[in-house]
């Protein structure tokens, strides 16, 4: 079992690794293009697609696939993990329904960037290649003569153009300028907008004033979709038609409010079958429906090495659920030829692999831990406040948990008794965090708590705050399957003379706590490929993550709010202001380790059992599935697996 979850190194541009090569191609002029079509379609051998749209083809309600498709030279080429596929059938998957809008949305995403296998670099998908100059500030990006929408409409430089005037810099969906979109001076830090301008029908420049050594890694994470069908958007942004029309059209489409409505349609566009999209599969039914159904994308503009077009298999099936459990009653019944899994899972389905004719694929995750706490460290009570920035209590929370009771108990022996920390082979692994702090001492624990000053016991023996004040630690969770391993924190806490009690609250509610910093523990854990990349968990720039409470606000209200971040937390947050002036990426992975380890000496977030991988549950009908990838957000999770090459082989 152990070897389910040793960890893949699937980044080699680590620190201090390959900062050469990186150098280089940051500093020269860098070029990437599209490799060609082996067949052109059309040509003998060549030029294959699925039977359901030659049928229409021959009925004379969709042109020929030559006429479909990017020119020749720009039709992109994905390639397959198997083998060459086989056309039909429908991927059967479980939802929640349009709230779980991101399930679908991530396995059907086209960006103009995607990251690699490996996950240390972007390189072109909607996009044909791009060109950097020397100093990182223009950077020319090509796109795919003759590449259309899903209705046929020509994609072009203008859609992108629409997107980056009329769209994002009005912020008409609901999002602010991502930062991707800014560059800083490395010497005051005062921030800059990009400009955007077309050069022709197929080519357009961002140029930043500063250096932007990172700018196409973090469009590839802010902003995917760096373009917007213009003929499509132009008919209901109140801009082209009128706030009365907008309203009117908000009303028709079921919606109340036009903000919500141009938020739906703007940024999860993938669920409406009235919009275009670049995706392999596009919406046909009303995703609030029992089955949300997707259809292949008769102007999808990729093909496999052989000329078929993409995607293989005809449709996506979502299939509404009202409770977890019936995912996994779906998936051993049969139901369901896909789905995803936590190890809670894993016994149960490597049981039933052979019986249920699905095979169990794990893939690792960048997260640091799969049983720990966070300690908010602005949390509203001062002494709360001050126990909780006072390095040794964290020392003592850490040691005072016997971490392989944990792990056997709430990991059934996946994950390891270590502490919370980057995986080995994930950027910013440090040797020996994962031991740090991770051997179980009561003892010194019970020490440390002494030396705080918690010496004073109420008449039940929990300890009290030298003022004589109650001490109760309280966690907040609005997951019932953290149950197990919350009894056994509540044990060893207590064991500790720590009074502990579990606050049970609905995830929208949570949510709130968190923004108005009421949650002063919680388990979420750390999820992060690339602090670099992205930066949200760990570094304060908004209200998002447990730990670190109203720091986060200081920063997102300019000071205006919240709590001014101090010591350490305000010297990651001085390492980010650098990284983003950085003009070098040597420079950048630099800082980057600087934040690692600032998190490894602090321990903000307390881990009690190592990282478990996210089990990808597949028939074995269902082919071309990768394995040993990484299940992380920046990679999109199942999309970084290139779902349009999957196939059901007969």
């Amino acid at each position: 079992m152990i070897a389910l979850v040793s960890m893949v190194v699937f980044v080699t541009g680590c620190f201090g690794g390959n900062n050469a090569e990186t150098s280089k191609e940051s500093k020269a002029v860098e070029s990437q293009k599209p490799k060609e079509a082996a067949v052109a379609p059309g040509e003998a051998g060549g030029g294959k697609e699925a039977p359901m749209l030659a049928e229409l083809v021959k009925a004379g309600k969709l042109p020929p696939l030559e006429e479909r498709l990017p020119v020749a030279s720009d039709i992109m080429i994905e390639p397959v993990v198997e083998e060459i596929g086989q056309f039909g059938g429908d991927w059967n998957m479980s939802w929640k329904g349009p709230a779980d809008k991101w399930g679908v949305g991530m396995i059907n995403e086209e960006a103009l960037f995607r990251f690699n296998k490996e996950g240390k670099a972007v390189e072109p998908n909607v996009a044909k290649g791009y060109e950097v100059n020397d100093d990182s500030t223009v950077f020319t990006i090509h796109l795919r003569e003759g590449m259309k929408w899903s209705d046929g409409m020509p994609f072009t430089a203008d859609d992108v153009l629409f997107y980056w005037e009329h769209m994002l810099t009005k912020e008409t969906f609901g999002k602010k300028i991502y930062d991707a979109y800014y560059s800083v001076d490395p010497v005051t830090g005062d921030k800059a907008l990009a400009e955007v301008k077309k050069v022709d029908d197929y080519t357009f420049t961002v140029t930043h004033k500063y250096p932007s050594v990172q700018f196409l890694e973090r469009v590839a994470i802010d902003n995917k979709w760096f373009f917007a069908p213009a003929h499509f958007h132009k008919t209901i942004l109140p801009e082209f038609v009128g706030d009365a029309k907008t309203l009117e059209i908000t009303k028709q489409w079921g919606y109340e409010d036009p903000k919500q409505f141009l938020v739906e349609t703007g940024y999860y566009f993938w669920l409406h079958p009235e919009i275009p999209t670049l995706a392999a599969w596009v919406a046909k039914t009303d995703a609030n429906s029992e089955q949300f159904v997707m259809e292949r994308n008769p102007y999808y503009w990729k093909t496999d090495s052989e000329g078929n077009q993409l995607p293989y298999m005809d449709r996506i099936i979502e299939n509404q659920i009202q409770d977890p459990s019936q995912q996994l009653l779906g998936t051993l019944a049969g139901k369901y030829n896909f789905a995803t899994f936590d190890t809670a899972n894993f016994t149960v389905l490597k049981e039933n692999e052979k019986k249920g004719d699905f095979r169990v694929i794990p893939w690792t995750q960048p997260t640091w831990s799969s049983a720990g706490v966070q300690l908010n460290q602005t949390t509203k009570d001062p002494n709360l406040s001050k126990l909780f920035q006072d390095i040794r209590f964290r020392e003592a929370l850490s040691i005072g948990v016997n971490r392989q009771v944990v792990t056997d108990i709430v990991t059934s022996g996946l994950g390891e008794p270590i502490q919370a920390s980057v995986p080995e082979g994930v950027i910013g692994y440090q040797e020996g965090w994962a031991q740090h702090w991770a051997e179980f001492e009561p003892e010194r624990a019970n020490q440390l708590l002494d030396e705080i000053g918690l010496t004073k016991r109420d008449k039940n023996n929990f300890r009290m705050f030298p003022d004589g004040s109650d001490l109760t630690l309280t966690v907040f969770e609005s997951d019932t399957n953290k149950s197990a391993f919350l009894e056994l924190l509540k044990k060893y806490y207590e064991d500790m003379g720590l009074k502990m009690n579990v606050k049970m609250v609905e995830g929208g509610a949570l949510f709130d706590l968190k923004y108005a910093n009421e949650v002063p523990i919680h388990t979420e854990n750390i999820s992060v490929a690339n602090v670099a990349f992205r930066p949200d968990t760990m570094v304060p720039l908004r209200i998002i993550t447990p730990w670190f409470g109203h720091y986060g606000l200081y920063t997102q209200s300019g000071g205006t709010e919240g709590v001014k971040p101090e010591g350490d937390v305000a010297a990651i947050l001085d390492n980010w202001n650098k990284i983003k002036a950085s003009k070098s990426k040597e420079e950048i992975d630099q800082l980057a380790n600087e934040i690692y380890k600032l998190h490894m000496k602090n321990q903000w977030v307390i881990g009690y059992a190592g990282p478990t991988p996210m089990l990808l549950v597949a028939s074995n009908k269902l082919r071309n599935i990768p394995e040993g990838l990484v299940w992380a957000d920046e990679y999109r999770t199942v999309g970084h697996a290139h779902p349009a090459q999957f196939f059901l082989k007969q």
